[in-house]
């Protein structure tokens, strides 16, 4: 998980960097919520297509998903305004994915993490110095059986389809909420 998520954030293309330039909160907001929706669909379809291939089909899933999650947060970051060229900016989506898909327990120190970043407070330096196995554990707990059903003849195909879409969803909640936190904090 530390390999690939290190590798699409920083070693990649996916995140935009050019971000909205101007418009009204309401306006990115609208924004974001029609990237959320294509970025939830096309998830969904390829979870679908994952579930009903088999296992090879199911292993090929988290990478493809992980790109497509990536690339939603540096979009609906980018709706808000900022761009994810900068290691201060790709360790925001870092800290927004963490949030999204902490546990109930831990949600709320990654929410004081967040909020500390968003103050540029406790802010690290360099992707070295990011909790890179609390944010492995906890995300591969989260979606662990979820994905663990997907591998299931048959209904492997719908399962998928549902899990992707929620996981997407989810993120892109926390993202739009992570990004209203910094619009207001930034005034």
């Amino acid at each position: 998980v530390e390999a690939m998520t290190r590798g699409i954030l920083f070693g990649s293309d996916l995140i935009p960097a050019r971000p909205m330039a101007d418009g009204s909160l309401a306006a990115r907001e609208l924004r974001a919520r029609s990237m959320i929706r294509t970025y939830r669909t096309t998830a969904s379809v390829e979870g679908g297509v994952a579930g009903a291939g088999g296992f090879v089909l199911a292993a090929a899933d988290f990478p493809a998903l992980m790109a497509i999650k990536v690339r939603m947060l540096g979009d609906v970051v980018g709706a808000y305004g900022w761009g994810g060229d900068t290691v201060r900016e790709r360790l925001f989506l870092l800290h927004i994915f963490h949030l999204a898909f902490a546990s109930a327990k831990r949600r709320p120190d990654a929410l004081a993490q967040l909020e500390r970043w968003i103050a540029g407070v406790d802010q690290p330096e360099a992707i070295t110095e990011y909790d890179w196995r609390r944010f492995q554990i906890e995300y591969r707990d989260y979606i662990d059986l979820a994905k663990l059903m997907q591998l299931i003849p048959v209904v492997g195909a719908p399962i998928g389809a549902v899990v992707n879409w929620r996981l997407v969803d989810r993120l892109g909640e926390t993202a739009m909420m992570a990004c209203r936190m910094r619009w207001l904090a930034n005034g």
